[in-house]
């Protein structure tokens, strides 16, 4: 369940390939002014995707079934690993 999207795009008006990264929504607790997510130790700490459509990323992300901010990122970003982390289908 998606709970927050942070943008990271340079070239935000770029929609037919991205990468993101999701992350659960707790990591956020330290940043100033933020809301307070409930941690939940056994989720992993974050999965990744490159090169998909901005609408493919929102879908994938909504279906995981845990509470998830999503990054949004360039596409071909050094910041997104090239190999997506297979554990983020334990959030499914």
């Amino acid at each position: 369940m998606i709970l927050n999207v942070v943008d990271r795009r340079k070239r935000q008006y770029r929609w037919k390939f991205i990468d993101v990264i999701v992350e659960p929504t707790w990591h956020d607790n330290a940043c100033d002014d933020s809301d307070q997510a409930s941690r939940d130790e056994r989720e992993p700490g974050y999965a990744a995707r490159k090169n998909i459509p901005l609408a493919e990323a929102i879908s994938w992300a909504a279906a995981l079934q845990v509470s998830l901010t999503v990054y949004l990122y360039d596409q071909g970003s050094d910041t997104v690993p090239d190999w997506p982390p297979s554990h983020y289908e334990m959030w499914l």
